[in-house]
């Protein structure tokens, strides 16, 4: 059963940083791409950024560039987003995805993590 786990949202005032995590199990973590996506209030979801299964590269919105970084640690199975520099516009839910490499329709999803970001 594959599961993956976002952690790490919560409140912040305008101009901070949070630190997500998605641990994943159940799946060979190495063949996955794996994304962070975004729901704001009223808005639909969007791709915030993206990282290969060995990590070399790394996509983002044009939003949330020079910004926001994704890593990953495949031995630990956990990608993850550090947000610096925070926005009122950042306040979402944020949802972990993993895409299998060769197959894109072997995808799955976390149940997501608060972000506010207001002062």
């Amino acid at each position: 059963q594959v599961q993956l786990v976002e952690s790490g949202g919560g409140s912040v005032q305008p101009g901070g940083s949070l630190r997500l995590s998605c641990v994943a199990s159940g799946l060979t973590y190495s063949m996955y791409f794996m994304k962070w996506y975004r729901q704001g209030p009223g808005k639909e979801r969007e791709l915030v950024a993206d990282i290969s299964p060995t990590g070399a590269v790394v996509n983002y919105a044009d939003s949330v560039k020079g910004r926001f970084t994704i890593s990953r640690d495949n031995d630990e199975k956990t990608v993850y987003l550090d947000m610096n520099n925070l926005e009122s516009e950042d306040t979402a839910v944020y949802f972990c995805n993993a895409v299998y490499r060769l197959d894109a329709s072997a995808t799955y999803w976390g149940q997501g993590t608060q972000v506010t970001v207001s002062s």
